[in-house]
C-alpha cells in the first residue's frame, strides 16, 4: 500500500500510523521538508521506528546537500529528474544491502560506509591522504628520536613500570635536539 501526502508534518503523522517499510520523500516540503522528517524518523520518540530506510529525492546534488541529507540520516539520496529504473536501484539497495545503523552522540542513522569494514581501504584511499601521513610518520620518528635523548639525558628508560621521577628539567633543557 502507498500513502501519499503533502508536506513532512503529514508524512510524519502516516509514517506513526502506518509504519511502512520504507519512506520515500522529497527534500522540498513546506513547512517540513524531507531533512527534517528523516530527524523525526531517527529521533523523535512516538516514532514506531526509527530504523525505518528514507530514501530523499532531490534536485540538488552539490556534495554538501548530498552530506547534510547524510548527515541527517538519509539512507538513499535520489537526484532529480530520475528514471523508475533509478528508483528500483535504490529501493533494491533497501532490500538486497540493508545498512547497519550507528548511534553515537550526534548521529543515529545508517552506516555511512556501503562497503563491509573488511574491503574498507581506510582514511588513507586518497593520494593527499598517503602523503599526509608519511609526513606524519616521519614526525612522529623525529619525535621518538628526541623522546630517546631526553630519556638518555634524564635517566628515564622506555617501557617497563611506569615511576614517577623527578626531572631537573634545565638539564632537558640543555639538551640539544637538532
Amino acid at each position: 500500500e502507498v500513502f501519499t501526502v503533502k508536506n513532512g508534518d503529514e508524512g510524519f503523522n502516516i509514517f506513526c500510523k502506518e509504519n511502512p517499510d520504507f519512506v520515500l520523500a522529497d527534500w522540498m516540503m513546506s513547512p517540513m521538508d524531507g531533512i527534517s522528517l528523516t530527524r523525526r524518523i531517527r529521533n523523535d520518540p512516538r516514532s514506531p521506528n526509527h530504523f525505518t530506510p528514507v530514501i530523499l529525492m532531490t534536485g540538488f546534488s552539490e556534495r554538501k546537500r548530498v552530506i547534510q541529507a547524510r548527515d541527517a540520516g538519509v539512507t538513499e539520496f535520489l537526484v532529480k529528474p530520475f528514471t523508475a529504473r533509478d528508483l528500483y536501484k535504490r529501493v533494491s539497495q533497501l532490500i538486497e544491502r540493508p545498512r547497519q545503523f550507528v548511534r553515537c552522540e550526534d548521529f543515529f542513522g545508517p552506516d555511512r560506509r556501503r562497503k563491509p569494514t573488511s574491503e574498507f581501504q581506510g582514511p588513507f584511499r586518497r593520494d593527499s591522504d598517503k602523503q599526509k601521513a608519511s609526513e606524519q610518520r616521519d614526525r612522529m620518528k623525529e619525535a621518538s628520536v628526541h623522546l630517546d635523548r631526553l630519556r638518555e639525558n634524564t635517566g628515564l628508560i622506555r617501557g617497563g613500570k611506569f615511576e614517577i621521577k623527578q626531572i631537573d628539567l634545565n638539564k632537558a633543557s640543555d639538551i640539544d635536539f637538532e
